[in-house]
């Protein structure tokens, strides 16, 4: 895939405890090529709270009462646990069966090293149905590599009652009114901003954001391709970064918050504790889950755009983001792509499109878009003018993860943006 992408409509175009769940037991050859022999998927996924966990889990029962030769192993584990634990496995060359994937460069580095499986042959009736833009994550070399069940963008999500009591009338439209609506929030005593510091992922939406807003959608990918981040457009970025960073908008304690935990982020914004967050499509339904009432604020949350930036070359319709998916492994049963068709029917997509916490992918299930937060991120994205994956998926591992860390820098104050680009050009360069 292209870390940057044109998408010009929608059709054109998601924790906290985890376990494995063992459904039923097996025995026999679970690797063989025979689709009725005994099979037993070893799947991973990260829908590991309220809505989707009972809804993956729910279909995963009915597959296996309905093909009584299959049985399942689900891991249901918090983003970056997962991260951590596919890594182990993809390095010891044992990959999952069926597991979580972004696309992008994560999935393009499993590709070369042989770990999954190549499934344009297998899903070329499946893929037709698909939003096309929301494939272009998992199409590799003009090969698919992985499906998508979910896309949509990363936006500011907001408390309508806290902006009121903090005198804001209207959502802001440019970096220096988002500026300002901090400044009125802390002289309001609100917490302006809910963000986790410890899993350094959310932090890097800002900076890539800032960087599309001052450089064009066309600067991140720029700066790739000349293996060079050390320019003035991302320069100006880190330092409107430091303007929102200096006026200490986050909550108490922001640099050892977790984005899914009971004290973190989506918690703090569930339970009226914060006025925002820069999140994807999946963040009313973790602030419902993390929250202390497990309903979230409800018809209280709203959601914007991110801001432009006065002067910038981007317009506030480029818009940042991307989508969830799964990846079949390279020894998968012959029975896991027949259960990937059946997670991506119609009627399933419309069951998870149903819960709020899924944007669906299949053309025919995006009218079960019932959300009215959804329903705007939707709009939202039926009008971008470009799109850029998110820089930890889009690029190679080893440079999307010194990008998480080097903004991560940034808002715990411990470096100044332009030395971030010389430390992000350095792993540039060798990837």
């Amino acid at each position: 895939m292209t870390a940057h992408l044109s998408r010009r409509s929608l059709l054109g175009l998601a924790g906290a405890g985890a376990g494995a769940y063992l459904l039923s037991a097996c025995s026999g050859d679970e690797k063989s090529s025979d689709p009725n022999a005994p099979q037993t998927i070893n799947w991973w996924h990260i829908q590991n709270t309220e809505p989707m966990l009972p809804v993956w889990a729910a279909m995963a029962n009915e597959y296996k009462t309905a093909h009584s030769n299959v049985t399942f192993t689900i891991q249901p584990l918090e983003n970056e646990a997962f991260k951590a634990k596919l890594t182990t496995a993809t390095q010891a060359g044992d990959p999952p069966d069926l597991f979580q994937s972004w696309g992008g460069g994560v999935l393009k580095q499993q590709v070369d090293a042989g770990l999954v499986k190549d499934l344009t042959d297998d899903l070329k009736d499946l893929v037709g149905g698909i939003l096309p833009a929301a494939m272009q994550p998992y199409t590799i070399d003009g090969k698919i590599y992985g499906i998508p069940f979910d896309i949509g963008m990363v936006g500011f999500w907001y408390n309508k009652d806290l902006f009121t009591q903090a005198g804001i009338t209207e959502p802001p439209t440019t970096w220096a009114g988002l500026l300002q609506a901090v400044g009125k929030l802390k002289t309001a005593g609100i917490t302006p901003v809910a963000i986790a510091g410890k899993d350094k992922w959310p932090a890097h939406f800002y900076w890539s954001y800032l960087a599309m807003r001052i450089g064009g959608v066309g600067a991140l990918q720029k700066a790739v391709d000349d293996k060079n981040f050390d320019t003035p457009e991302l320069a100006a970025a880190g330092e409107r970064l430091k303007e929102l960073v200096d006026l200490q908008p986050f909550q108490k304690g922001f640099l050892g918050a977790e984005y899914g935990s009971p004290d973190g982020q989506a918690a703090t914004m569930g339970n009226g504790k914060a006025a925002m967050e820069l999140m994807g499509q999946w963040a009313p339904a973790v602030q419902g889950s993390s929250s202390t009432s497990k309903k979230g604020i409800g018809d209280k949350l709203g959601f914007f755009p991110f801001p432009a930036v006065d002067g910038g070359k981007g317009t506030a319709t480029e818009v940042f983001g991307g989508g969830n998916g799964f990846a079949v492994g390279k020894d998968a049963p012959a029975a896991t792509i027949d259960f990937l068709k059946f997670l991506l029917s119609v009627d399933n997509q419309r069951r998870s499109a149903k819960t709020g916490a899924v944007l669906p992918t299949v053309k025919e299930a995006t009218d079960a878009i019932s959300d009215p937060n959804n329903k705007v991120v939707a709009e939202t994205l039926a009008k971008n003018t470009g799109f850029q994956l998110y820089l930890d998926q889009a690029y190679a591992p080893a440079l999307g993860q010194q990008i998480n860390d080097s903004v991560a820098e940034i808002i715990a104050g411990k470096k100044a943006p332009a030395a971030i680009l010389k430390d992000i050009t350095q792993v540039a360069k060798t990837v």
